[in-house]
């Protein structure tokens, strides 16, 4: 019998033999007494209603560190995104700002307002569908939560939430400073001081500014910055010992966000013709206040009140070249999106205390109620609509949620939770398209845990997901297509948490299988505007959906200087019984996997410690292809990238030599499917937007 195995991505077998070289030679030295060590300290998940240890949480969730920010010199979310196995991003912007977890997740957004599938919280704060702002300034770890969040955070989390969370404000003073320069005219400063104000008041403020020219060239205006990043972030966070039993936190965040956006080629490639470059540009402030009180021995109170208010500009040239490159044929056009956000929430709860536990001591419990305003308005400048297009959408959500952990025995848990939300939304523009939602949604989860001894935790899960139905904003959309319904996912989760070695070995495997409800699918299609190519996005129901996969993720401190992490996850998306219908014909798409949702995606790490001060770190990470739409079937290529860091580290300061994507890879991370190029008569073809390059750079920083 003949045994055959997948070929793997070229990065990763050179991975593999590198990994093998350095087993080899640690055991050639594991006897010796180590120079150095590599600790890894106890991972602690902050989003559920408790903080808990990470391999205790009965759910998928990947916790994404300093270290392997660092590892990849990270400056924003999407850097990192894919240590978490079947985590994806899409750009179509100047940064990935929409995040996909487990094949669901939203792609884009222009006219239409969109509720997205993945939440977004920074430091408490809900930033859904503002992913510009999630850089990773003075950051201490990034969670994400795989699957349903129906109990915790509601509407947002359909297929799961991601968590930031910065450092907090310290008690004795400490600090840094930072800075980095790289290739494309990349550098970076970096600021944080943290310590006691007073006998009771901690503080802490951290600022970073980075600018790069970006990765593409602009031919026709001889540019190189077109697509520029433009970053200021500054953050910062006061601790307040009111007495014995109540502290209260302040946050507030500030981001400047004034990218170019210059990011499609006619030619494919890193080469653009726009006369009329665009821009992403986002203006957040943010603040949050959290007071955590023990009331007695039986109860504590925990309520947050948050607040943020963002200006952003999305524009592009619609055209993506110039007066004169196909004379006849062109046409000549400019796209803006102006949109205004404001939002504020508050979260009460009450969690029980060390004496306030239920049924006979067995079971803790928290209740709690949610209260969300938000007003979104947007303004569109177009030169082919007679008038500026104007929109406003608010929205109001009102939810009530409890949960109880239960100890069925020494080795038995078993936690239920519930949500129900009232969400209401209206939806007006100037086209005199009116919209209104106003549904009761219920979700929630039941969980059976078990300590199988004390290095195994396993679990099986059933999870409730919901996200609100809404309105399509094209006037000239049929009536059918006017409306689109609320999606609910029924999830069922099994997983098995390892500690071994005395936590020198530890994994986490999951095994899921999601089934979507009148799935939200955006689908979209292309026509002639007074001989201009446009497109129409609107968003549609499939009657079902189903999402089932693995994920393995692993750590391994092979010896005191050698570690070595492994994420893994594997993905089986499908439409059922999803059939739309446009101008060229009806389309069956049953059976056909679902955008943005690779079926591989996988990433490994080594990293060796040369001596105390000197280490080596290499990655691999890999993803297979995908489609890009729901709406046509252009995919992707699957590819392999490989990233190096070489640092010198002491106890106040270090210095590091990064490279990012070293093999100069070529990768897309959006895609589209019409017709653009008038050289070639506006046929359509694939469209591709590319990521970063290899990235290259040096870095120090000072602790004091």
């Amino acid at each position: 019998m003949t045994l055959y195995l997948p070929r793997l991505p070229l990065s990763l077998a050179i991975t593999s033999a590198i990994s093998t070289a350095m087993l080899t030679s640690a055991s050639a030295i594991s006897a010796e007494p180590a120079e150095s060590s590599i600790e890894l300290d106890a991972v602690t998940v902050s989003a559920d209603f408790r903080d808990t240890n990470v391999q205790e949480l009965p759910e998928a969730v990947t916790v994404i560190g300093t270290n392997q920010i660092q590892s990849r010199s990270a400056q924003h979310l999407e850097s990192v995104l894919s240590f978490a196995p079947n985590v994806n991003f899409s750009s179509g912007a100047s940064r990935g700002r929409y995040f996909q977890i487990r094949g669901i997740g939203e792609r884009s957004q222009f006219i239409d307002p969109v509720n997205p599938s993945v939440g977004l919280m920074i430091d408490g704060i809900d930033m859904t569908g503002l992913g510009g702002a999630a850089t990773l300034m003075d950051v201490e770890q990034v969670e994400v939560l795989r699957g349903p969040q129906g109990t915790r955070f509601g509407a947002n989390a359909l297929a799961g939430m991601i968590n930031i969370k910065s450092n907090d404000a310290t008690k004795e003073t400490e600090g840094y400073v930072a800075a980095k320069v790289g290739n494309y005219n990349t550098h970076s400063e970096s600021a944080a001081i943290s310590g006691s104000i007073a006998d009771n008041v901690q503080g802490r403020l951290a600022i970073n500014s980075f600018q790069s020219d970006g990765y593409m060239e602009n031919e026709y205006l001889d540019k190189e910055n077109t697509n520029n990043l433009d970053e200021v972030v500054v953050r910062g966070k006061l601790a307040v010992q009111l007495s014995e039993n109540t502290n209260v936190g302040l946050t507030y965040f500030y981001a400047d966000i004034d990218n170019g956006y210059d990011a499609f080629s006619l030619e494919k490639n890193r080469k653009t013709y726009s006369d009329d470059p665009g821009v992403d540009t986002q203006d957040t402030d943010a603040v949050s206040l959290f007071i955590d009180s023990k009331l007695s021995d039986v109860i504590q109170l925990e309520a947050e009140f948050t607040g943020s208010w963002t200006q952003a500009e999305y524009s592009y040239d619609d055209d993506w070249s110039y007066p004169g490159i196909a004379l006849g044929w062109e046409y000549k056009a400019y796209d803006q999106y102006l949109r205004d956000s404001d939002r504020s929430s508050a979260d009460i709860r009450i969690l029980s205390g060390e004496k306030g536990r239920i049924f006979s001591g067995s079971s803790d419990w928290v209740v709690g109620v949610y209260l969300l305003q938000r007003e979104e308005g947007l303004t569109r400048n177009y030169e082919y609509i007679p008038n500026q297009f104007e929109s406003t959408l608010k929205t109001s959500s009102t939810a009530m949620y409890g949960e109880i952990n239960t100890d069925l025995n020494d080795t038995l848990r078993l936690i239920t939770g519930l949500r129900v939300e009232n969400w209401i939304s209206n939806y007006d523009d100037n086209s005199l398209v009116e919209g209104e939602v106003d549904e009761v949604l219920i979700g929630g989860k039941i969980t059976l845990e078990s300590m199988l001894n004390i290095n195994h935790l396993a679990y099986v899960s059933l999870a409730r997901g919901y996200k609100a139905g809404g309105t399509n904003t094209d006037p000239d959309i049929s009536e059918k297509n006017r409306e689109y319904e609320t999606e609910f996912n029924n999830a069922v989760e099994l997983g098995l948490k390892s500690s071994m070695f005395n936590d020198e070995l530890t994994t986490r495997l999951s095994a899921f299988y999601i089934q979507r409800k009148n799935q939200q699918v955006k689908s979209s299609y292309s026509y002639l505007e007074n001989g201009t190519p446009r497109f129409q996005d609107y968003l549609a129901n499939a009657a079902e959906g189903k999402n089932y996969g693995l994920e393995l993720e692993s750590n391994l401190d092979i010896t005191s200087n050698l570690n070595w992490s492994l994420s893994a996850g594997y993905l089986v998306t499908e439409f059922v019984d999803y059939t739309y219908e446009n101008d060229d014909g009806i389309f069956n798409k049953n059976g056909r996997a679902q955008a943005h949702a690779p079926e591989y995606s996988f990433t490994s790490s080594i990293r060796y410690s040369l001596t105390p001060a000197l280490s080596f770190g290499l990655e691999a990470e890999s993803k297979d292809k995908f489609y890009y739409s729901d709406s046509h079937d252009e995919q992707s290529a699957a590819y392999a990238l490989l990233h190096a860091r070489i640092e010198y580290s002491r106890s106040n300061y270090s210095f590091a030599l990064y490279g990012r994507n070293i093999t100069n890879r070529d990768y897309a991370v959006k895609g589209y499917y019409f017709g653009i190029d008038p050289r070639l008569e506006y046929a359509d073809e694939k469209q591709e937007q590319l990521g970063a390059p290899r990235l290259v750079g040096i870095e120090g920083r000072y602790n004091f």
